[in-house]
């Protein structure tokens, strides 16, 4: 096997955990937003709210069964990379918003664009190979 295959099968096999991984997070995360919405929080505390709690939950999903690490130094590059998440999720909210749909379809429809923003910051700021082996 080539060391490029070897990387395909690495890579390939680390997105389709991430996107599983990715699924059960989401559910968490827009589940937090849409009952944020639905008792009245504005959209922007809703986002903010629902990434604050997903940061705790994603941190040992995505670590352990993403990137197969656990090591609980990477907190710190992991919850910076949230917190530019953040902006982008809100900031690709609040255009669907300004196109016309309401803050629930808003949310939803940010995830694909947010999921694969939070994929590449993942694998390439947090869980980077040559920072995160010890």
């Amino acid at each position: 096997m080539t060391l490029i295959q070897r990387y395909y099968d690495l890579v390939s096999s680390q997105f389709l955990r991430f996107i599983l991984v990715g699924g059960l997070n989401t559910a968490f995360g827009v589940g937090v937003y849409c009952l944020a919405i639905y008792v009245g929080i504005p959209y922007y505390i809703a986002t903010l709210l629902s990434n604050v709690l997903g940061v705790c939950f994603n941190f040992i999903t995505t670590g352990n069964l993403v990137f197969r690490n656990n090591n609980p130094r990477l907190i710190f590059r992991f919850v910076m990379a949230y917190v530019l998440i953040y902006f982008i999720n809100t900031a690709v909210v609040k255009v669907f918003i300004l196109l016309g749909m309401n803050d629930y379809w808003a949310g939803i429809l940010a995830t694909p664009v947010v999921a694969l923003c939070s994929y590449s910051l993942l694998k390439h700021f947090v869980y980077r190979k040559n920072q995160t082996q010890s």
